[in-house]
């Protein structure tokens, strides 16, 4: 019997892909919860976690231009197998930091820069370079499946994090652990068929991603939407206050919530593998953005672990309806040729959200208090959503993704 040409699994090449990144995932996911504690336990101070997600967005708000070109000209497995190295490396330089028992928390901030330096590159190559190892009818499904395997990682790499964290005791032990998993998927990428590279000819402007994505209405007001409602929406950076100072746990209760949003995210991409989004996919998204703003002002307001990480799972698995869509959407309009340039601008707006998404949430905490600002993080998602509705109707009648 043939291979079924919409399942991924199906393709060797996919799931070696698969495991090689599902290695990196899970580092950076143990790497987040023993900075989190480390960055908090050294300051006590909201603002200090805010600086952790500027820390690992300055490289991409400096380099992405240059990101796009290189991804377009290079070998993108080449690319992929270099940067894991370099996170790996970068993980090793963390551990470094806490062995010597430094409390120097700038540089602490300087070794995740470096870090950031690498994943400037490795988001938006593994975007581009999804597309060239699965069929274009296979697409979809593989979205599907490879953020599940993001968000697989993203459930276990916190819970992993915090228990390691709680057996081993010490910072640089967990970073270590963090550091061969990277250099692991690193190798393991290796054995990845290259897909060559993508062009011979001179190289296109560093800002054609940018004019392309700028000429698509649904495309742009995709990327801007997840922008705006995880930027003010996301609470990941005030987890370890939560975990610490709202619902009195440690370092295993944070890894549990921190999971939390990748449990939920999960769960909706298994059900998205087998019952794909047929149909009325700018709606949905829409809506997806209404359910993510609710669950996290939920979030925000709670003071009972079970509550709170309920909401967690809500806002997550809602949350992956959004990544699906905007991954479809611009991935399976841009040609090959342009996909690294168009990846490098998708990438800098997700660091927007996620890593300036971090400081800003950090510094309102600082600003408004713990409970208003993730409250009002998730109502300003929901006014995110009205104003794209209104000011976007080609997305509202965005039908089919394929």
């Amino acid at each position: 019997m043939p291979p079924d040409p919409v399942n991924a699994w199906a393709l060797p090449v996919f799931r070696r892909y698969q495991a090689s990144r599902s290695l990196v995932v899970l580092a950076l996911q143990v790497q987040g919860v023993a900075v989190g504690w480390q960055v908090y336990s050294l300051t006590g101070r909201a603002i200090d976690l805010g600086w952790v997600g500027l820390a690992q967005f300055l490289p991409t708000m400096v380099l992405w231009p240059l990101v796009g070109s290189v991804v377009d000209r290079f070998d993108r497995r080449n690319i992929l197998a270099a940067c894991w190295a370099a996170i790996g490396l970068g993980a090793v330089g963390l551990a470094a930091f806490d062995y010597a028992g430094s409390r120097d928390i700038w540089l602490l901030y300087g070794v995740l820069f470096m870090g950031g330096l690498a994943r400037a590159f490795s988001s938006p190559t593994a975007q581009a370079m999804l597309p060239q190892l699965v069929p274009a009818a296979t697409f979809p499904n593989a979205v599907t499946w490879s953020s599940s395997v993001f968000q697989v990682g993203s459930i276990a790499g916190p819970a992993l994090g915090g228990l390691l964290f709680a057996a081993l005791g010490a910072a640089w032990k967990v970073h270590a652990v963090a550091a061969a998993m990277a250099l692991l998927g690193a190798l393991a990428v290796c054995t990845v068929p290259s897909p060559g590279r993508v062009s011979n000819g001179p190289p296109g402007s560093a800002f054609d991603g940018l004019r392309f994505v700028l000429s698509r209405p649904v495309m742009l007001a995709a990327i801007s939407l997840d922008l705006v409602a995880v930027l003010f929406g996301g609470v990941v950076a005030l987890l370890p206050i939560y975990a610490r100072d709202v619902l009195g746990g440690g370092p295993d209760l944070l890894g549990w919530l921190r999971a939390g949003p990748a449990v939920g995210a999960t769960l909706s991409a298994l059900w998205l593998g087998r019952f794909p989004i047929e149909g009325r996919a700018g709606p949905k998204m829409l809506w997806s953005v209404v359910i993510f703003g609710v669950a996290t002002m939920a979030f925000g307001a709670s003071t009972h672990v079970g509550l709170s990480f309920f909401a967690l799972l809500v806002l997550g698995a809602a949350d992956e309806v959004s990544v699906v869509i905007r991954h479809c959407i611009v991935q399976l309009n841009t040609p090959n040729e342009m996909r690294g340039r168009v990846s490098a601008v998708n990438w800098l707006f997700v660091s927007v959200s996620n890593e300036l998404g971090q400081f800003e949430s950090g510094l309102a905490a600082a600003w408004l208090g713990l409970v208003p600002a993730a409250v009002s993080g998730g109502a300003l998602a929901l006014v995110a959503a009205g104003i794209v509705a209104v000011a976007v109707p080609a997305l509202r009648r965005f039908d089919r993704l394929g």
